[in-house]
């Protein structure tokens, strides 16, 4: 996988924006492993390597178990929840977000939890398309 370009460089205001909406979700106070799991499913959503790369190791670093990395059975309702909700978010040209969804997900989470998530789930599809088509590259590959 080669690189195209390094986006962060290339723009740097851009890239700056994009931060403050990551900082904005980190002091949502939406927990952070929550987050986390969030952009890894929607980086799993997209196919983006480099994204599902990095999510992965911060998630096992922070102390989760690769039980609960990989088994969906073993969250929360409310872990769940967030899934179905980035699933159904990530994949807005196909379900249109129903009703249903919405219900299933604001039953869950209160209105600023709900667009806080929805601006977490916005922000990694943003950052999910600059590196698919951008290539960017895994930390695995990049040892490899």
């Amino acid at each position: 996988m080669t690189n195209r370009i390094d986006y962060a460089n290339a723009s740097p205001e851009g890239y700056r924006a994009f931060g403050g909406v990551y900082v904005t979700v980190q002091k949502s106070g939406l927990p952070k492993e929550l987050v986390d799991l969030v952009y890894l499913r929607v980086s799993q959503i997209n196919g983006c390597a480099f994204c599902i790369d990095m999510h992965s190791r911060d998630l096992l670093k922070s102390g989760l178990t690769v039980d609960k990395l990989v088994l969906v059975p073993v969250f929360s309702a409310r872990e769940r929840a967030a899934l179905a909700w980035a699933e159904t978010v990530t994949r807005v040209a196909e379900t249109g977000v129903p009703d249903a969804d919405y219900t299933a997900a604001a039953a869950e989470f209160d209105d600023k939890e709900l667009a806080d998530l929805t601006y977490a789930i916005g922000l990694m599809n943003a950052f999910n398309r600059f590196g698919i088509s951008f290539r960017s590259t895994p930390a695995a590959v990049a040892k490899a």
